[in-house]
């Protein structure tokens, strides 16, 4: 059979596949959860994003006058 002679290139193939789609995803993963420390390490120390506004108005009711 055929197959059986190329065995040992399939089964290399398969595994460096799944290890380099492996490793990749680790790499994602650790990177997320770093940017997510430095993020927060920003807003600890009060740095905001400029497209968010500076400070935030809490909805008020309106009165009775403007109602």
């Amino acid at each position: 059979m055929q197959a059986a002679n190329h065995m040992g290139f399939i089964v290399a193939a398969y595994g460096t596949a799944i290890a380099v789609v492996g490793g990749l995803t680790a790499w994602v993963m650790l990177d997320y959860r770093t940017q997510l420390r430095n993020l927060a390490d920003l807003e600890k120390r009060g740095v905001i994003r400029r497209s968010a506004p500076p400070h935030p108005q809490p909805a008020r009711e309106p009165t009775k006058e403007e109602a």
